[in-house]
């Protein structure tokens, strides 16, 4: 018996991130696997749409698919991790799911510019990886930011990529998630 595309694709992410998901995740205590659940959840708790509940899952994808070892803000390295995963994952998804990937360090930028407090709220390595990935934007760069397709939906994430890091969470497991949302995600057109 053959599976379906999307049971196949369900198996491919299940296994990435049982397997490399067990890598650190930057400087914390806790794992790729268990932000990317964490981050899932809180997409999930706001109601938000199953292609962005996909994309809070998968938004760190990129960590994952390079060589540059778990922490490579901290030895100085920007590992362009949006655009690594964001590519994957526009491999397999509509836009509505890699276009949010692909912007999530640029709405880091921009929050970190235009959001009164919002920079004092950062962890350590999201500090570190901030200057790796060009410091604050200037208006005009902010401006560029908010006229892309998927900006707000990309401030969302990174919301929610901020919040994921609670290394006592205990969220649903990623077949859940699957579950619920893989199916409606691979149809939700931009």
């Amino acid at each position: 018996m053959t599976s379906s595309p999307s049971e196949a694709l369900r198996e491919e992410i299940r296994g990435l991130y049982l397997g490399l998901g067990e890598r650190a995740y930057g400087l914390y205590e806790m794992t790729q696997l268990a932000h990317a659940l964490q981050s899932a959840a809180h997409a999930e708790a706001q109601g938000l749409s199953s292609a962005m509940v996909m994309a809070c899952l998968l938004h760190d994808v990129g960590h994952m698919v390079h060589d540059l070892g778990e922490a490579p803000a901290e030895a100085g390295i920007d590992d362009r991790h949006e655009e690594l995963g964001a590519d994957w994952v526009a491999e397999r998804f509509p836009e509505t799911v890699a276009a949010p990937i692909r912007l999530h360090v640029a709405a880091k930028r921009y929050l970190c510019s235009a959001a009164p407090g919002y920079l004092s709220t950062l962890s350590r390595d999201s500090l570190l990886s901030l200057v790796l990935q060009g410091g604050l934007m200037s208006a005009d760069e902010q401006a560029a930011f908010l006229a892309q397709p998927h900006a707000e939906a990309a401030v969302a994430l990174r919301r929610i990529d901020e919040l994921a890091k609670d290394k006592h969470a205990r969220p649903d497991p990623i077949e859940a998630f699957l579950d619920r949302h893989l199916t409606s995600a691979l149809t939700q057109a931009a």
